[in-house]
């Protein structure tokens, strides 16, 4: 590749990167209240569920009040709101890691237009600010010298751990990923259960565990279900690949479900920890 190539390629990427906007939502409160409102939770839910295909780089939550009450209570007011917007991603699967800033801004000063505006501006001014900040794409390093790649062994998949497992073994169904706070699964997730689903009907000699997962919650607590609303989801999660198991003719006899909550993180993108795995705790030899 010429270097005049590869010059314009970078250029092309840093003008993609700048294009690629903040995300922005607003959610907004009752006069002297920091607990969030039901249909403002929902629009809430409906921008952090569409976040799944975005790569974040940071979130900032600054909150606000309108123009009444002291310097004093606004701050505070602020902070609540703002700390409410926080909890709210945590308990839906959102990294604390990736939320820079979480700060109470205090109070909005009006800007009348007409007199009949007052109520409706300080209506406005009663809310948090959400911004999240997406990845910018890495620069195109300066191509070197040609080297023979090393031999890399082909890792194996998820179906083959399972015809070759046996008792004690943790298979990881790291292609199985969820939406956030959600037991629904990403697109292209169901084909792949169904192999595997195939794959734990023929060898009828393992018996298993399904355990849940989930990521980024506060204080090791399982996350909330968005459907439910209960705490549960790691839960919920097993126990839905349970039953798809279960329709697809793998014996109840041979299989439990358990939540794990965020006790076992992988450590590397939150996304892999909304995640289900099986761990092979009896092989009945006499089965053939």
């Amino acid at each position: 590749m010429s270097k005049l190539l590869v010059f314009i390629l970078i250029i092309l990427q840093s003008v993609s990167a700048f294009s690629q906007s903040a995300l922005t939502h607003e959610v907004y409160f009752e006069t002297d209240k920091y607990d969030v409102p039901s249909t403002e939770e929902n629009r809430l839910l409906l921008f952090i569920s569409n976040l799944n295909d975005t790569e974040i780089a940071s979130i900032s939550i600054y909150g606000f009040c309108d123009d009444r009450g002291a310097d004093t209570y606004n701050l505070i007011l602020s902070q609540q709101r703002a700390n409410a917007i926080k909890s709210i991603f945590s308990n839906n699967e959102i990294s604390e890691s990736l939320i820079t800033n979480v700060d109470g801004k205090g109070k909005i000063l009006l800007r009348i237009v007409k007199e009949e505006d007052i109520l409706k501006i300080r209506g406005l001014n009663r809310k948090v600010e959400i911004i999240v900040e997406p990845k910018r794409p890495e620069p195109i390093p300066e191509p070197i010298a040609e080297i023979e790649p090393p031999i890399i062994e082909k890792e194996k998949t998820t179906v083959e751990l399972i015809n070759e497992g046996k008792k004690g073994d943790k298979i990881v169904f790291n292609t199985i990923l969820f939406k956030t706070g959600e037991v629904a699964m990403n697109p292209g997730s169901k084909q792949t259960l169904e192999e595997i689903a195939n794959a734990l009907v023929n060898r009828k000699e393992i018996y298993f565990t399904i355990q849940g997962h989930v990521c980024c919650t506060q204080n090791s607590r399982d996350a909330v279900n968005r459907k439910t609303k209960k705490r549960n989801l790691s839960e919920a999660r097993a126990e839905y690949v349970y039953n798809y198991f279960a329709k697809k003719g793998v014996s109840k006899r041979r299989m439990r479900h358990l939540g794990m909550r965020r006790k076992f993180p992988l450590g590397g993108d939150p996304k892999f920890d909304r995640r289900v795995e099986i761990v092979i705790t009896y092989v009945d030899d006499n089965v053939k």
